[in-house]
């Protein structure tokens, strides 16, 4: 699960392709959040932990630096979000997701069982 600011994080890096903390840090002011260069480095670097991002180094004007991109993003965090079904709610939850799921349009039910890796 991501909060509010990870979100965000993730959405600046998406809209990017590429950029560094210092870049998406200047995208969430420009949005109207204010938050510490610092914040946005650890929350990079927790995605990273999570596997949400990727980093490569780059050689810059104070030294060394990341610069994130964002993996695909949807499929890792849908796979997270059905782990933490399972976790959290054991055989019982995951009952009562693929019920939700039979709600759906066929086409639609399909297309997410897709998404979450389960076809």
């Amino acid at each position: 699960m991501l909060g509010a600011l990870e979100s965000d994080v993730l959405r600046s890096l998406s809209v990017r392709g590429e950029a560094p903390a210092r870049t998406i840090r200047s995208d969430l002011e420009r949005q109207g959040t204010r938050v510490a260069y610092t914040t946005v480095a650890t929350i990079l670097s927790r995605l990273y932990d999570k596997g949400l991002v990727r980093r490569r180094r780059e050689t810059c004007r104070g030294g060394e630096r990341y610069v994130y991109r964002p993996v695909d993003f949807e499929r890792k965090y849908l796979q997270n979000l059905l782990r933490g079904v399972v976790t959290m709610f054991g055989p019982s939850g995951v009952v009562h997701l693929n019920e939700e799921i039979e709600k759906l349009k066929p086409a639609e039910a399909d297309q997410l069982r897709r998404r979450l890796g389960l076809l």
